[in-house]
C-alpha cells in the first residue's frame, strides 16, 4: 500500500475566519485527508501579535510573525488576512514559490485579481477563491464549472450580510436607519465602522468577482456602479411595503445589446425594489442569496450563511481539498475561464424601472403634465396612486403621488426624474428608487 502524501499548510491570518479554518483542519484532519488523499497539515500560522485573545484555542507553537518564511515553505496556502497588503504580496510569493492559493480577500481579487490569475497561470498552479463572495454559499463553482457550458445573461445577488439584515429589520419593525444599525452592531453584523458594507463597497468587490466570472471578462471595482443604503428612509420602505415590494441592496450583473448588436456588461450595486413575490424579497436576516438568469438552464438560485466563521471556513476547506486533489492527481491548475472582453457599460446604459415618489400640489392637470414629460423621454407609467393629504399647520392640501415605471435606459429614467423636478406644481421628489423583477 501506497504512503499517503502530506501537504503543508500555510495560514495567513486568524481571524473568525481563520481561527475556525484552523480548528477543522486540526479536529477534521483524517476526513480531510480521506477526501483529498493526502494528510493535510497545518504547518503554521501567521498573525500580527501571537498571543492576542482568540475565541479558539490554538497550540501556540503554529503561530508565527514570519509570514514570508512561512508560505515559502508550503504546499498549499490559504490568505484570511484581509485587506491589500501585505496580502498580495504574499500570495504573490506563494504562487512564485509554486503553491495553490485559497483565498477569502474580496477587495483584493477586485482591485488587483488580473494579476494574481495572470501570475498563478504562469505558475500553473490553482488560486481558488469560493469564499470571496457569500459566504458558505458555493457559488463561484457552479458559475465557473457546472454552468460552463451555459450562457449566462444576468445575476442578481444579496451578497452582504450586513445590509440586508438593516434592511429587513426597517421592513420588518418600520424602525429607522439608524436603529437597525446599531441592533446589526449589537448582534456583531455589523463593524464599529459599517461605512464598507451600508456604503456598498462590500458588496460591489463581490459584484465585480460575480462579472467576471459569470460573463468570462475580467471587471474590477472601478467598473461597477455603487450606492449604499444610507439615504433609504423608514418612509422609503413603508411606501414599498404599501406597492407591495421590499428593498434590498441588491449586486446585479447584465449583458445588454443595443440596437447595432453589440454586447456590454452593466454591473452595479444598489438600493432596489422587488415585487415580495420574488425569490430574493423572501431572503431574510443576514442571509445571502444568488439568482442567476441563463439561456437554457433558465432561473436558478442559491442561498445560504453569507458570513460568520464556520459558515465561510466551509467555503475555505472545500477549496483546500480540491487544491489538494490536484497536487495529489497532478495536471495544471484550475483557473478562471477569461475568454475575452466585453466591454463594461457605464449606469447609464443599464435597463430598469424606477419607483419614484412625488409631493404635488393638488390642483386640476397635475397628473397630465407628470404623464407628458414621462411620455417626452420615452419612458411609460405602469403604475401610478395618488393619496390626497392636508397639512395641519397650513391647512393647504397637496397630493402624494407613486409611480412605477415600466423598464427604460437608465439615462432615459433620469432625465425624466430631472424634468418632473423643474415642474412648477412639484412640491418635492420624495424618493427615486430603482426597481427589478417587474
Amino acid at each position: 500500500m501506497s504512503e499517503v502524501r502530506t501537504l503543508k499548510v500555510a495560514l495567513l491570518g486568524c481571524g473568525n475566519v481563520g481561527a475556525q479554518v484552523a480548528r477543522i483542519l486540526i479536529d477534521d484532519a483524517d476526513a480531510l485527508a480521506a477526501r483529498s488523499g493526502a494528510r493535510l497539515e497545518l504547518s503554521g500560522i501567521a498573525v500580527r501579535t501571537i498571543d492576542a485573545p482568540r475565541d479558539v484555542e490554538l497550540p501556540r507553537e503554529l503561530f508565527t510573525t514570519d509570514a514570508d518564511t512561512l508560505v515559502k515553505d508550503a504546499d498549499l496556502v490559504i490568505e484570511l488576512m484581509g485587506g491589500i497588503e501585505p496580502a498580495r504580496s504574499l500570495i504573490l510569493t506563494a504562487i512564485q514559490n509554486g503553491a495553490c492559493v485559497v483565498t477569502g480577500n474580496k477587495a483584493l481579487l477586485a482591485q488587483d485579481g488580473p494579476t494574481l490569475y495572470e501570475e498563478a497561470d504562469k505558475a500553473g498552479v490553482q488560486l481558488s477563491y469560493e469564499a470571496a463572495v457569500a459566504g458558505a454559499i458555493p457559488i463561484l463553482r457552479p458559475i465557473r464549472d457546472s454552468l460552463s457550458g451555459d450562457r449566462i445573461t444576468r445575476v442578481l445577488g444579496i451578497v452582504n450580510g450586513t445590509t440586508n439584515f438593516i434592511l429587513d429589520q426597517m421592513d420588518s419593525t418600520g424602525a429607522q436607519f439608524a436603529d437597525a444599525l446599531a441592533e446589526a452592531q449589537r448582534l456583531g453584523y455589523a463593524e464599529a465602522d459599517p461605512t464598507a458594507d451600508v456604503e456598498g463597497h462590500d458588496a460591489a468587490a463581490k459584484a465585480a468577482i460575480l462579472a467576471s466570472l459569470s460573463f468570462h471578462t475580467r471587471f474590477s471595482l472601478d467598473d461597477v456602479y455603487c450606492e449604499g443604503i444610507t439615504q433609504v428612509s423608514a418612509a422609503d420602505i413603508a411606501s414599498a411595503k404599501e406597492a407591495g415590494f421590499v428593498i434590498k441592496l441588491l449586486a446585479i450583473a447584465e449583458k445588454l445589446v443595443d440596437a447595432d448588436g453589440g454586447e456590454g456588461i452593466s454591473v452595479r450595486v444598489h438600493p432596489t425594489l422587488l415585487p415580495r413575490e420574488h425569490p430574493l424579497a423572501a431572503v431574510r436576516g443576514a442571509f445571502n442569496a444568488v439568482f442567476i438568469e441563463a439561456e437554457n438552464a433558465g432561473e436558478l438560485m442559491f442561498y445560504g450563511q453569507g458570513a460568520g466563521g464556520t459558515p465561510t471556513a466551509s467555503a475555505v476547506l472545500g477549496d483546500l481539498v480540491s487544491a489538494a486533489r490536484r497536487l495529489v492527481l497532478g495536471g495544471p491548475g484550475r483557473t478562471e475561464t477569461t475568454t475575452g472582453h466585453v466591454p463594461a457599460l457605464a449606469i447609464d446604459a443599464s435597463n430598469t424601472s424606477y419607483y419614484i415618489g412625488l409631493d404635488v400640489a393638488d390642483q386640476t392637470g397635475v397628473l397630465a403634465r407628470i404623464a407628458h414629460i414621462f411620455a417626452e423621454h420615452g419612458v411609460s407609467i405602469e403604475i401610478m396612486r395618488q393619496t390626497i393629504h392636508r397639512d395641519a399647520a397650513s391647512n393647504v392640501e397637496s397630493a402624494e403621488l407613486k409611480i412605477v415605471t415600466h423598464r427604460a435606459s437608465e439615462a432615459s429614467l433620469a432625465a425624466t426624474v430631472e424634468a418632473v423636478k423643474g415642474l412648477d406644481v412639484i412640491n418635492s421628489v420624495t424618493s427615486v428608487l430603482r426597481v427589478e423583477g417587474v
